[in-house]
């Protein structure tokens, strides 16, 4: 699943809450002794990696690597916010600035034609709150969330219960746009007769976010418009931080099946090629994404260097090399909006471990 991929904090981690222990029968105990399923367990760990996502993103915010006027909504009450690595902070930056470089660029192009974005596994993610407060010269957008149920109702408890939220949706509604929030199980996208996806349109321009292979099949089969992916993934697993970093994911009881087959910036462009994103794909790691005055301007760069002191530089290029952000398109639009971002082969990709 798209949301089981864990963000920059992962080798850090310990392992936290309860933690699950496999037997024989192929049950999974917790702490307390208590079966659970493998299927829930695995639930259990992929709703985790929101919180983590969550209290990461929290702690960019806290520090004002990002500015999010949302994100404490998403705080239980009593939750102190927790200071995550300066690696980590930087590395949450990162994600968020590139991909909402790309959501940007797509709701700019062509302001006239309403457009539509999927964001699977959301979580706790701000993302349309954040859109609809710069809206005015933007397209309208119909923005879809799909998430576990528990995820989505814990979220759809916080937007009745926050008027900052509420109020985004009402604005949001007023300029055309509207937000959708899906209790699904990415699951069931994939049966044979897949659930419909209430309100989704299949004919407008769609940007999804963090498809997982074995979903992604659904979307690009049922929508005929335009369509775009944006990914976020870790690559190169063989080298000898890469295999640290499988052990530590494997630790926490994540198994990411595809990241030995796209295991490379450039297997990660064919993936999307092959998915029927013919006309265009890009990937970056985390560290390219930096260092590029495109998509980190120099005077940003020196802004977040001076929030916090980094002794780890070393550490840091190796973790951000292992996570990229990789983007796909069909259509004329997508060509126009992602214009002059480049996202191709470099030279130094020939070093890359298989």
């Amino acid at each position: 699943m798209a949301s089981s991929i864990p963000n920059l904090r992962t080798l850090r981690a310990g392992r936290r809450g309860h933690a699950l222990r496999g037997g024989r029968s192929g049950r999974m105990y917790d702490d307390d002794g208590e079966v659970q399923s493998i299927e829930a367990g695995r639930d259990a760990i992929i709703q985790q990696t929101d919180h983590d996502a969550s209290s990461s993103r929290m702690s960019a915010v806290a520090l004002n690597y990002l500015d999010d006027p949302f994100a404490r909504a998403f705080l239980a009450p009593g939750e102190q916010i927790v200071k995550r690595y300066p690696i980590i902070n930087r590395g949450t930056y990162v994600r968020t600035k590139t991909i909402d470089k790309l959501v940007a660029r797509f709701l700019d192009a062509h302001p006239e034609q309403r457009k539509q974005i999927v964001s699977l596994g959301a979580g706790s993610d701000t993302r349309f709150f954040r859109l609809i407060t710069g809206q005015s010269s933007r397209s309208a957008v119909v923005y879809h969330e799909l998430d576990f149920e528990a995820n989505a109702n814990q979220k759809r408890s916080i937007l009745r219960q926050t008027s900052e939220l509420s109020e985004c949706i009402q604005k949001a509604e007023q300029h055309g746009s509207s937000y959708h929030l899906h209790a699904i199980d990415l699951r069931a996208l994939t049966n044979k007769s897949p659930p419909i996806i209430p309100d989704l349109d299949t004919t407008l321009p769609t940007l999804i976010i963090n498809a997982a292979a074995s979903v992604l099949q659904y979307f690009t089969m049922n929508l005929a418009g335009p369509l775009a992916l944006v990914l976020y993934e870790p690559v190169r697993p063989s080298d000898a931080f890469g295999k640290t970093m499988v052990t530590n994911l494997a630790s926490r009881g994540i198994h990411l099946q595809t990241l030995k087959r796209y295991s490379s910036l450039d297997a990660q462009r064919q993936r999307l090629r092959l998915a029927g994103f013919s006309d265009g794909q890009g990937a970056r790691d985390v560290h390219q994404l930096y260092e590029d005055d495109g998509w980190v301007s120099q005077n940003e760069r020196e802004r977040i260097e001076k929030l916090e002191w980094l002794d780890e530089v070393e550490e840091w290029k190796l973790l951000a090399s292992h996570y990229c952000v990789a983007w796909g398109w069909r259509g004329e639009l997508f060509r126009e909006a992602w214009n002059g971002i480049d996202g191709s082969r470099t030279p130094e990709e020939d070093d890359d471990v298989g």
